[in-house]
């Protein structure tokens, strides 16, 4: 087995507390959301949707990477046994038992209800789907899709398995990694853009979602494919600043021309496909620069990693609907907006740490509910 890649483990552990702070912001914006302020700050949500470009394709790509390691370890068979015990089962269990709050306190605040929780809680069970019902997977839509990529893959694993498949898979994957067929790999994104994005807008329902779909099964592909050379870090980690440079570059032409004003096209031409050309490098060319920056200043362990590494997905289960919990009283609150986010990030994590460290972490049920092994190991491995 190669050397651990501690580095992948920050960038994991930080983007899912990124998103989780990305969350904590929703109440404040001007995009829908479970519960919302009445005050909404447009400078913040120029800012959300700056990071909404990224962060979960960033997740895809070293998801993606966590695959190609865990298939190392295990057979296709033994790997797909493990994804439906730490992917499917934790999804059924949010669908049923957390996240049904999430809508209670939604149809709250929206005056489509008036009742205790105990009263809503069967309407759960009617198996209505969401806005017309209560059952919805919500923010689990990232371990729905990868759930489905997985097992949509499981024919391209196995092929990679064969020892002539995997040479070449080795061999081309350091082609594609060297510095200068790396940046083009960003084309395809670009495509998906201008093929499906106005067809297809993002509506995470996995169903008739194709830009969405397309564009992340691409980016796991990236990650699991692209990792299998040790080229990849390389190439990341020399060329880090040159990434980053075109990212920042692609980000300030991105808000000068469409975000400062949140005018995103809504229809093919110039400025169409202008928009797609950028969108698709920023989001590749940061991927590139995280990982190379990270490869360069984050690749050891400590004692937070070790904590953080596994709790990040329980966390990630738990925490928008806590968020939602909270946010329905908070906004109510008469604080400033900046304020009331400091408390309901405080408020999240306070929560979070609690429940993972004496609820879910103890017991081997509640470990297997929210994705955990049966029991922890030193090595930890990863499920997203």
């Amino acid at each position: 087995m190669a050397e651990r890649k501690y580095f992948i483990d920050w960038v994991r552990v930080l983007a899912f507390f990124l998103l989780i702070l990305f969350h904590c912001a929703m109440p404040f914006v001007i995009f829908g959301w479970e519960v919302k302020n009445k005050e909404q700050s447009f400078v913040l949500s120029t800012i959300i949707w700056w990071l909404h470009q990224w962060r979960l394709p960033l997740l895809f790509f070293v998801s993606g990477v966590g695959i190609r390691f865990s298939l190392e370890k295990r057979s296709v068979i033994s790997f797909a046994g493990e994804r439906v015990v730490r992917l499917f089962i934790p999804l059924l269990f949010a669908m049923f038992f957390t996240i049904p709050l999430q809508v209670y306190f939604e149809w709250m605040q929206k005056g489509k209800i008036n009742e205790p929780y105990p009263a809503f809680y069967p309407s759960v069970w009617k198996m209505v789907p969401y806005p017309e019902g209560s059952l919805t997977w919500s923010h689990m839509w990232f371990v729905v899709y990868l759930f489905v990529f997985c097992i949509l893959l499981l024919p391209v694993f196995a092929l990679f398995k064969i020892k002539i498949a995997k040479r070449f898979k080795q061999k081309f994957s350091g082609i594609l990694a060297k510095p200068f067929f790396l940046p083009f790999l960003c084309i395809p994104l670009a495509i998906y853009f201008f093929t499906f994005y106005l067809k297809y807008p993002e509506q995470m329902s996995l169903f008739d979602d194709w830009f969405l779909f397309i564009f992340s099964i691409t980016l796991l592909f990236y990650g699991y494919f692209l990792s299998s050379s040790t080229i990849l870090w390389e190439t990341c980690e020399k060329y880090r600043k040159v990434f980053l440079s075109v990212a920042l570059a692609c980000t300030a032409l991105l808000f000068y021309f469409y975000w400062i004003s949140l005018d995103i096209p809504k229809q093919k031409g110039n400025r169409f496909y202008a928009y797609g050309v950028l969108d698709a490098m920023l989001i590749w060319f940061l991927i590139l620069a995280v990982i190379g920056y990270a490869k360069k200043y984050l690749n050891f362990t400590n004692n937070f990693l070790k904590y953080a590494n596994q709790a990040v997905y329980p966390f990630y289960i738990l925490h928008q609907t806590l968020i939602v919990a909270f946010g329905y009283y908070v906004v109510q609150w008469q604080l400033p907006i900046f304020l009331k986010m400091i408390i309901l990030i405080a408020a999240c994590f306070i929560s979070l740490f609690l429940l993972y460290n004496y609820i879910i972490k103890p017991f081997i049920l509640t470990r297997i509910l929210y994705g955990l092994k049966p029991k922890e190991k030193k090595k930890t491995e990863s499920a997203v």
